[in-house]
């Protein structure tokens, strides 16, 4: 039956949508939704009791994922349609209208565990001038060549004078790279999601990994390093209305970070009760109430 069902999954992916599908697995090895037939299929083939289904949209593979997890089906965010790139761009630079933002997720999968005989070629030789430790290949999650990690930002009180902010990367279960930091400097969610990107491939840098996965909920930020940033610099570091670009900064530091490394960001939605986003939104939350430095 799984067999049969796979087969007719594959051959209805060939016929023109109109758009791209969003393949959503409920039961796999590795839950989530994914942009290709092929990553679904790995996660579902010859897998006992596999459940899967192709979308439309992310919303709604999105809600058929977390439909499969403890509490029924999950809540997901709307977004926005018909309103055009600039009037996305000028509406999240707008961040003292932003709302008080305890906290937001990003990270949504399960980790599954890597041999080091599997991915032994997945990173590149250690220089013998790292300062850096390696750590275990098996300590990492990998989904084909990419390993994966998760990055939340979060920031009570956002907009506010005494707001406070922080910054979760997860790699896994104990893993010796999860991180929980206090955001430096000027505190909001924004800066926040951005700086625990930052984070992500610093560490993965100085583990000598060469491809990575990002989740992360801040579509902010995949638009921005993947999109606006480009035009941003072509415009002298304004807006496409010929703004300034509030977290300049902190989008340059993500642009030079970029470089040198292969990176595939993903966008998951908050506050859907997978494991991985309650990590890294608890991470955010204790980096959020430490000291600032």
């Amino acid at each position: 039956m799984l067999r049969w069902l796979v087969a007719l999954l594959s051959r209805s992916c060939f016929v023109s949508q109109g758009g791209s599908m969003f393949y959503a697995v409920r039961k796999g090895r590795q839950t989530g939704v994914y942009r290709t037939w092929a990553e679904c299929q790995q996660q579902v083939n010859r897998f006992p009791s596999a459940s899967f289904k192709k979308f439309a949209t992310e919303t709604e593979a999105w809600a058929f994922v977390g439909a499969g997890h403890p509490g029924g089906q999950q809540s997901v965010p709307t977004e926005t349609r018909g309103a055009s790139a600039v009037a996305q761009e000028n509406a999240s630079q707008r961040e003292e209208l932003e709302t008080d933002v305890l906290c937001c997720n990003a990270c949504k999968r399960p980790y599954e565990q890597s041999t080091d005989e599997e991915h032994s070629v997945k990173r590149a030789k250690h220089d013998e001038g790292h300062s850096a430790p390696l750590v275990s290949e098996d300590k990492f999650s990998y989904m084909g060549d990419f390993a994966v990690v998760y990055t939340d930002g979060c920031c009570s009180g956002n907009g506010r004078n005494r707001a406070r902010a922080g910054i979760g990367v997860y790699w896994g279960p104990g893993h010796p790279l999860n991180i929980s930091e206090r955001l430096p400097g000027r505190q909001t969610n924004q800066r926040a999601e951005i700086h625990a990107a930052c984070k992500a491939i610093e560490q993965a840098k100085s583990q000598n990994i060469k491809k990575l996965i990002i989740y992360t909920d801040s579509k902010f930020t995949i638009n921005g390093i993947t999109s606006w940033v480009e035009n941003w610099k072509t415009n002298g570091w304004r807006t496409s209305s010929g703004g300034s670009v509030i977290n300049k900064e902190d989008f340059q530091k993500l642009d030079s970070l970029s470089k040198g490394i292969e990176i595939q960001w993903m966008h998951v939605p908050g506050h859907a009760g997978f494991q991985g986003n309650e990590e890294a939104d608890r991470l955010a939350r204790e980096g959020a109430s430490k000291q600032k430095l």
